[in-house]
């Protein structure tokens, strides 16, 4: 059986090399580039029985491939009964997304804002001037 392994930076993580390659084809004359992500990619010839090797190869693939605070991995495999194509990365429905997005709302409403260095920010003068009116 093959497996093909794919790993690739979360979509909530900056990847500086994908910026850095970004930026050089720019530079190099793609000014219609909008995004670079670098990833890794791993071809793995290995024999066992299918069930046992696909936990396996997950296991591979989230302690030693990829770092799954900052990675995701999709996992192909090909031989022995077919093919099949896995993942440990949850797509959400656009009705959990909006939920979520709702609940950050309402969370967030409540909080005052706070600077860099930890302390309460001024509020601008027509703003206390609306709060004392």
């Amino acid at each position: 059986m093959k497996a093909k392994v794919i790993v690739m930076p979360k979509a909530a993580v900056l990847d500086p090399q994908g910026n850095a390659v970004r930026d050089a084809m720019r530079h190099l004359g793609m000014p219609e580039v909008r995004s670079v992500r670098i990833g890794k990619y791993m071809e793995i010839d290995i024999e066992g029985q299918n069930g046992e090797i696909e936990s396996r190869l997950h296991r591979l693939c989230r302690d030693l491939l990829s770092n799954p605070v900052i990675e995701d991995y999709e996992l192909e495999r090909t031989g022995g009964g077919g093919r099949k194509r896995t993942s440990n990365v949850q797509r959400p429905t656009l009705n959990a997304q909006l939920e979520k997005a709702e609940r950050t709302k309402t969370a967030n409403s409540g909080l005052r804002k706070f600077s860099r260095t930890g302390g309460q920010r001024r509020q601008s003068k027509t703003k206390r001037k609306r709060k004392s009116s």
